[in-house]
């Protein structure tokens, strides 16, 4: 090796600030999806929406401080080899940015407009930050955006970074990471020796094959060229999210949440067009590795995967819809199967993006898309303050672009007691007043308003 090549090495590694673990990889290659249907990627947001102006130099300096502590958060995301790492830039580039809406234009319409222009600026892999933050003031309502890559974390780590952000005890702050943890997917695979790897990776192939024997039905005009994400957030009062609460509880017991979600967005679908081709929904999702209230790790995805499939015919009544789902996932823990996937999504790191972005999607037997749309329970938000740096929050909702079929994601959260729907799709596959359709079947399916 000459000197020039070793030289070239050296920086690069010098340049190096951390690997992406598994579930990084897993996200990453669900970014080269989005791609490749001329969208900007995986790009996730969370927005809080505030009734005034924050302390705008007191929120600059604590970004500059997460900055400074987390220097993943202006890093660049580059491929070495086979792998990729999060690298230093040469130049920090700027992450916090502030919007002001013109005086001839409504606070509400301006700050949709900025959110979607956000959403599809068109950046390569190696130039887009991380994570940006945005401001967008109005005249009498503004929103603060954080707009992500899912490769540098995952929702719940957001989360933590709101926490970060607004907590102004510096001692408190310096409990956010600490301990550092190694990545919650290795930690949960040193647990099984090599042969019960072997065991689970076997096991969750053969439960891909089972869910692929059903064709899963999407909904969306899919003959139409992807233009660009839309979004239509839903509020329900506490009144109301205490009855969904009793409903779930009723149908999918203490720990059913979100198989309660999904089984009445399946049927607010189905009720929206019944003679959709296909034989099943079948719907992928992720769950939390982190312990509950735990502030470390805060950086990075750590997260596991499983299925919620639910045959055509199952659909016309709500009993036997959730019983199956409820069954479903009660076998789905008692095999082990939601740490099955661990030892898949490490064997399909070595994967290609493309090669790795093919085996999330295509079903085996139909080679058509797995996913009928995609789905995220956040839980619980516990972001405790009430004011955001000197201002309230009066909401919140999510975004995340897909790929494209499905073009369709829902998001849930639940923040002082009322549960918040985050309608995510890709236009002009779907329309937005198929959409609000859909929406208001969606609240009577968890309002139990339906048989």
């Amino acid at each position: 090796m000459d000197t020039s090549t070793q030289k070239m090495m050296a920086k690069q590694t010098s340049e190096m600030i951390q690997p992406l673990n598994v579930a990084d990889y897993f996200t990453l290659a669900m970014d080269d999806e989005i791609r490749r249907n001329q969208l900007p990627g995986g790009l996730c947001g969370f927005a809080l929406q505030l009734n005034g102006r924050p302390d705008i130099n007191k929120l600059a300096r604590r970004i500059d401080e997460f900055i400074t502590r987390f220097p993943t958060a202006s890093a660049s995301l580059q491929q070495r080899g086979k792998q990729f790492y999060w690298c230093r830039r040469p130049k920090p580039e700027q992450i916090l940015f502030q919007h002001h809406c013109p005086e001839t234009d409504s606070d509400t319409d301006f700050q949709r407009a900025t959110i979607v222009q956000l959403f599809h600026r068109q950046e390569s892999r190696e130039t887009i930050a991380p994570i940006e933050f945005h401001l967008i003031l109005g005249q009498q309502t503004h929103c603060f955006l954080i707009r992500w890559l899912h490769p540098f974390c995952d929702a719940k780590g957001v989360e933590l970074i709101f926490r970060y952000l607004c907590t102004d005890d510096q001692a408190q702050r310096e409990l956010f990471d600490t301990p550092t943890m190694d990545a919650l997917v290795n930690t949960q695979l040193g647990k099984f020796r090599w042969w019960q790897k072997i065991h689970l990776f076997y096991k969750a192939n053969r439960y891909i094959n089972q869910l692929d024997h059903f064709q899963s039905i999407q909904h969306g005009q899919f003959q139409l060229a992807s233009d660009k994400l839309n979004f239509l957030p839903h509020q329900f009062s506490p009144e109301e999210t205490d009855l969904i609460a009793q409903q779930a509880r009723q149908h999918c017991g203490l720990t059913g949440t979100s198989q309660y979600y999904i089984g009445c967005f399946m049927r607010a679908l189905h009720q929206m067009e019944p003679d959709q081709a296909g034989d099943a929904y079948c719907v992928p999702y992720a769950f939390s590795l982190r312990k509950q209230n735990a502030l470390s790790p805060m950086l990075g995805n750590h997260i596991g995967t499983l299925f919620a499939q639910a045959p055509k015919a199952l659909l016309a009544g709500r009993e036997q819809l959730f019983s199956h789902l409820k069954q479903q996932n009660a076998q789905a823990i008692r095999q082990q199967l939601d740490y099955a996937f661990l030892p898949v999504m490490w064997a399909a790191s070595w994967l290609s993006l493309e090669k790795y972005g093919r085996e999330l999607r295509k079903s085996y037997q139909h080679d058509s898309e797995r996913s009928s749309f995609w789905f995220s329970d956040i839980g619980q938000f516990n972001f405790d303050q009430h004011s955001f740096f000197n201002t309230s929050i009066t909401g919140l909702f999510h975004l995340s672009q897909m790929s494209n079929p499905p073009g369709l994601a829902l998001l849930c959260c639940q923040y002082r007691k009322q549960l918040i729907l985050s309608f995510n799709f890709i236009e002009p596959v779907f329309s937005k007043s198929w959409i609000s359709q859909l929406q208001q079947k969606m609240a009577q399916e968890l309002l139990g308003q339906t048989e």
